[in-house]
């Protein structure tokens, strides 16, 4: 595992964690400004092309409220021309409106790209844990 991806990877965890403190900024700034940019997301539909991808995420973090955690749990992780990890999300989130934390696992696979010399998330895939065939 190339150590510049290991340095990413650690700002990526760092950007989870504020996204679901309602703070997408962190993110923002990992994704790809091009067009190959896609989003799966956990309430099952997608949305495609960087802008767009980027407005989701954007809407989509104001659903969190301060207080919440967020926890990588990598299954696998290589890099190459692309890297990719797969795992789970493990979070417990504060929602606006709610007063009790949520707890949410989440299945995800992440595909980033190496562009402009740092590694940029070009896909999302995310659902939630148990949902699903079997």
């Amino acid at each position: 595992m190339s150590a510049d991806f290991e340095s990413f990877f650690g700002r990526r965890a760092e950007a989870a964690s504020a996204y679901v403190n309602g703070d997408a900024a962190p993110l923002q700034a990992l994704l790809t400004p091009n067009d190959e940019a896609s989003f799966h997301s956990p309430g099952g539909d997608s949305v495609t092309g960087a802008k767009t991808v980027a407005n989701r995420y954007e809407e989509d973090a104001k659903r969190f409220a301060p207080g919440s955690t967020s926890r990588l749990d990598v299954l696998q992780k290589a890099t190459g021309d692309i890297a990719f990890w797969t795992g789970f999300q493990d979070a417990s989130v504060h929602l606006a409106g709610k007063d009790e934390p949520v707890a949410m696992r989440i299945r995800v696979t992440e595909v980033f790209r190496h562009e402009d010399g740092d590694w940029k998330l070009i896909h999302r895939h995310a659902d939630m844990a148990g949902s699903g065939r079997k």
